[in-house]
C-alpha cells in the first residue's frame, strides 16, 4: 500500500494507483462484503473493514476502491464479517459525487456497524445515515433497533423506511437530501477532527462522535436545510460546538452530545 496525502486531512488513500486492486484476506477460505457507497453514489471512495476501530486504513486490513456506481466488494476472512465495522473514505479531489459529477471538495469519513454487516448479499450500504446509526451504537446507549428507529423518528420517516438501505435505489428523496446536508457538514468538519504530526493522521474520535451526535440532536434542522444560508449557519454551530472537545481529552463515548446538541453544547459522556 502507499500512503497518499490529501490536503489537510492527510488520509490515507490506498488502492487510487492504476492497477493496484484491492486488499483482503490471505486465508484460504474468504467471504465477500458488497455493497454501495452514497451520499450521492461516490465513485473512487476508499472502502476497508476497520479492525482496529481508528477510522483510517492500516496495513493488513481489507480494502477496494468504488466504481462509477458506488458499488465496491472486500475479499476478507469468513470469521471477520460482523466482527468489525466498514468505513468509507470520501477523498477531496478525487472521490466522484455522482449526484454533481464533480469531485467531492472535503474529503470526509461515513462507516456502517458491524452488527449489519452481511456476507451473503451486497445489501452493505454506507452513508451518512448509517453513519449515524454506528455512532449511536458506538456510545453504548442504543440497541440496534432502537437507533434505527430514533434516527426514522427525527427524519419523520414512516414506519417502513429503513434508515440502513439504499435510498438512490428507493428513491426516498427526504432521505437522500438530508444525506447530502450531513455529508456536507461533515466534510466542512474534516481540519477538526483529522490530527496530522508529519506523515502520522489520527481521527480524533471524541471530535468525530460529538459532530455525529450534534447533528442527531439537530437533525431536523439538518432534514430541513435547503439554501447556502441555512448550511452556513449549521456549519458555524458546529464548528463552535468541535472547538470546543480538546483533542488532548482523554475518551469518551460523547453520548452526552446525542441530547443536547450543538446549540446548547455537548458536555462529556462518561
Amino acid at each position: 500500500m502507499k500512503k497518499r496525502l490529501i490536503g489537510v486531512a492527510a488520509v490515507v488513500a490506498a488502492g487510487m494507483l492504476a492497477g493496484c486492486g484491492g486488499g483482503g484476506s490471505s486465508t484460504t477460505d474468504t467471504a465477500k462484503v458488497a455493497g454501495k457507497v452514497a451520499d450521492g453514489y461516490l465513485q473512487y471512495a476508499t472502502v476497508f473493514m476497520d479492525k482496529n476501530g481508528n477510522y483510517l486504513l492500516d496495513a493488513g486490513e481489507p480494502y477496494a476502491q468504488t466504481d462509477e456506481n458506488g458499488a465496491y466488494t472486500l475479499t476478507v476472512d469468513p470469521a471477520d464479517v460482523g466482527k468489525y465495522p466498514i468505513v468509507a473514505m470520501a477523498v477531496q479531489g478525487v472521490t466522484i459525487d455522482k449526484d454533481t459529477g464533480s469531485t467531492v471538495a472535503k474529503s470526509y469519513l461515513m462507516s456502517m456497524p458491524k452488527e449489519s454487516v452481511s456476507g451473503t448479499v451486497s445489501s452493505n450500504f454506507i452513508s451518512p445515515l448509517t453513519t449515524q446509526v454506528r455512532e449511536m451504537l458506538e456510545t453504548g446507549n442504543y440497541t440496534m433497533d432502537q437507533a434505527m428507529t430514533q434516527l426514522r423518528d427525527r427524519l419523520h420517516l414512516d414506519s417502513g423506511s429503513s434508515v440502513m438501505g439504499d435510498y438512490i435505489q428507493g428513491q426516498n428523496q427526504t432521505m437522500h437530501s438530508t444525506a447530502q446536508n450531513m455529508a456536507t457538514i461533515m466534510g466542512g468538519q474534516m481540519d477538526q477532527v483529522f490530527t496530522t504530526s508529519g506523515m502520522t493522521t489520527t481521527v480524533n474520535v471524541n471530535r468525530y462522535r460529538g459532530m455525529m451526535g450534534a447533528m442527531f440532536s439537530n437533525m431536523s434542522s439538518v432534514r430541513a436545510a435547503n439554501t447556502n444560508t441555512d448550511m452556513t449557519q449549521l456549519m458555524n454551530q458546529m464548528t463552535s460546538t468541535l472547538d470546543t472537545i480538546s483533542i488532548a481529552q482523554p475518551f469518551h463515548n460523547m453520548s452526552s452530545y446525542y441530547r443536547q446538541g450543538m446549540m446548547s453544547g455537548g458536555g462529556m459522556g462518561m
